[in-house]
């Protein structure tokens, strides 16, 4: 792949509709060649904001929904109607409005028992992308969110997960809140055609700057302490849509990153 390509925008209003207009932009593109659009969507306030900005006109009537499939990136060992499911943030800001069909929603099953639930989850996204081993299954999009501490889905500095280069989805334990997570590894999201971060907010800086800029001798080496760092899509495009606060301290020309700002 080449350098990831950076965007910034003002503030989260302007972060959610940009991220709608690229989300509507790849969804026609496979769409129109006859394809269904398969986008692995992420939890969060920044996420939820462009999940209301795709419910709402006019981009709600700019794409052929019926063509959308949705999965997760990540999910939380907790029911689906649970206020910190990343299920429930979906259904309240994107499914519901938009009347998805459920047989086009496809969750992790959070109540489950957690090892019974990635098998399934690895299972029924082979079966859908018809990507039996060793082949991997390829998202068009994959929605991702940064936390202060640099890990994004569920994959968190200095857990087991970040090492698993042959599974799809893993059990993995939070530092905090909610401990088990049921997540994709960064091996399954670095086969996307194209993985978007969506990152707004000055808590968010530090570890913007982390994952982005800092060097530590070779890039990779610093993965066990950002996890972000992880992704690099292995033939597709990786895109970093931030805000102004989010953005602040960066220094593009240290690693040549492909920027724009709005």
């Amino acid at each position: 792949m080449g350098a990831p390509e950076l965007r910034v925008l003002n503030d989260s209003k302007e972060l959610a509709g940009e991220a709608a207009e690229l989300f509507v932009w790849l969804g026609k593109q496979v769409i129109e060649q006859g394809g269904r659009f398969r986008v692995a969507l992420s939890g969060g306030s920044t996420p939820r904001a462009l999940y209301e900005t795709l419910a709402s006109r006019p981009f709600s009537e700019r794409l052929d929904w019926k063509r959308v499939e949705f999965y997760f990136g990540d999910e939380r060992c907790v029911p689906p109607d649970h206020p910190e499911s990343n299920f429930r943030t979906a259904e309240e800001a994107l499914f519901g409005p938009l009347r998805i069909a459920p047989e086009r929603i496809f969750r992790m099953k959070g109540e489950a028992d957690p090892d019974e639930a990635v098998r399934q989850y690895e299972a029924l996204i082979r079966e859908r992308f018809g990507a039996a081993p060793p082949a991997w299954p390829s998202f068009d999009l994959i929605l991702l969110g940064l936390g202060e501490d640099a890990h994004t889905a569920s994959l968190f500095p200095g857990t087991a997960a970040l090492n698993e280069k042959t599974r799809l989805v893993v059990v993995n334990q939070s530092p905090k809140g909610v401990k088990n997570r049921l997540t994709l590894t960064a091996a399954a999201i670095n086969q996307a055609q194209t993985v978007v971060f969506l990152v707004s907010g000055a808590g968010k800086a530090g570890a913007v700057c982390s994952v982005l800029e800092e060097d530590d001798g070779q890039r990779g080496q610093g993965v066990a302490r950002f996890p972000a760092r992880s992704i690099r899509p292995v033939k597709g495009r990786l895109i970093w849509l931030l805000d102004g606060a989010a953005a602040a301290g960066l220094t593009i020309a240290k690693q040549g990153i492909a920027s724009h700002e709005e």
